[in-house]
């Protein structure tokens, strides 16, 4: 195995990378530990899109259904990134871990892998935009005799113990992952943080139509075709809703008295978007109802009996996870994102980063914008190879 290129990561940000290398001419090998959209298999069973499927815009591979309006399932979207690795012959290895990389002596790098050591001049790392599972120190005061898993563990109501669920995190996740299991018919209280939120479809359009042009990042689901999500369509579902999980004393779930503080929060960010919303539509001619607030009952447990429990769901986000197997100083800030100029790293030229979250967009993470940035390291990896020539 030698290659002058090597893209780390066959999802959706290293098959895009591996299609504008490809059109340039680039010799490279794209080296993944699992199969093509390994991520994407993780998800839970039900797990679809929360974005339309016209939004799946890869350089050279759009969205090819019949159904442009809806959400792909799962393995749909698995399906549609092996299409698109064939579709140009993407040189995928699959199967192949990198578990480091290093600056070489002289220049480049060095990959070690499970199938040995990789010389390469350039690195493309598009591990993904979720790497590590992140919980909140609290989660450690919980009792050892209730399951404990993040959301990667969770794949479908039926695989849980009997008994309630106490799900912590309310965003896209923990909202979704909380109507299926009330859907189940399992009782449910999440443990809630402050999150943006919209109407899933506005004047015939959805939300992803305004955001594309507004730029943000709401709360939403493709679950069902489609359909609002928030604390007020949670709450009327019969779902607990409580305040930031603090601690467990024993088998007792402790919960902040801050759901009203967290409702108002959102309600604020809301009202900001649907203004938004409303001046857009007004430059465009659009007519338009904007809905009005349902109420909303702030009162809240404060805890919990966890007797009775059958687990306990973290969705409470991710964390990158690059300087675990990236050895190259100086190249991540303390939290652990990428330091870069236009993908590439600000440490160490040679390294880029394409799918990270936010890494020169809100989109950079997306199907929908994922190309750009795969566009912008396809043509500096070209320019470096021709200036060395």
């Amino acid at each position: 195995m030698n290659s002058d290129v090597v893209v780390v990561g066959a999802g959706q940000a290293g098959l895009a990378t591996s299609h504008e290398l490809t059109q340039a001419g680039v010799d490279h090998v794209v080296l993944e530990r699992g199969r093509v959209g390994e991520t994407w298999r993780g998800r839970w069973d039900s797990f679809c899109l929360v974005t339309p499927n016209w939004t799946v815009r890869l350089p050279g591979g759009t969205y090819d259904g019949d159904d442009p309006d809806g959400f792909m399932p799962r393995d749909d979207i698995v399906a549609f990134l092996r299409r698109y690795a064939g579709s140009f012959d993407a040189p995928v290895r699959e199967g192949v871990a990198v578990t480091s990389v290093r600056p070489r002596a002289g220049g480049g790098f060095v990959l070690e892998t499970s199938e040995g050591s990789l010389d390469a001049s350039s690195v493309v790392l598009a591990t993904g935009a979720y790497q590590r599972p992140h919980r909140p120190a609290a989660a450690a005061t919980l009792p050892d005799d209730i399951l404990r898993i993040d959301v990667e563990g969770y794949r479908n109501p039926d695989e849980l113990p009997p008994g309630a669920v106490l799900i912590v995190g309310s965003g896209q996740s923990g909202c979704q992952i909380a109507e299926e299991l009330h859907e189940a018919g399992r009782d449910v209280v999440l443990a809630c943080g402050r999150v943006h939120w919209a109407p899933r479809r506005l004047a015939d359009r959805d939300l992803m139509w305004w955001l594309a042009r507004l730029l943000a990042n709401i709360l939403a689901t493709g679950h069902g075709g489609g359909h609002d999500i928030h604390f007020r369509t949670l709450q009327k579902l019969g779902i607990t809703l409580a305040g930031h999980f603090v601690g467990a004393e024993g088998h007792r779930a402790r919960f902040a008295p801050d759901l009203h503080e967290t409702v108002a929060w959102s309600d604020e960010r809301h009202a900001d978007v649907i203004d938004r919303f409303r001046k857009l539509a007004a430059e465009r001619g659009i007519a338009v109802e904007m809905p009005e607030l349902d109420p909303f009952d702030e009162s809240a447990p404060e805890e919990a009996d966890l007797r009775g429990f059958g687990a306990v769901v973290f969705t409470t986000g991710f964390r990158p996870d690059y300087a675990s197997w990236v050895e190259i100083p100086g190249t991540f800030d303390e939290l652990g994102f990428p330091m870069h100029h236009e993908c590439e790293s600000a440490a160490a030229p040679g390294v880029y980063f394409v799918g990270t979250h936010f890494l020169r967009k809100r989109k950079s993470s997306l199907l929908i914008g994922v190309g750009e940035d795969a566009a912008i390291v396809g043509g500096a990896i070209k320019e470096g190879q021709t200036q060395r020539v």
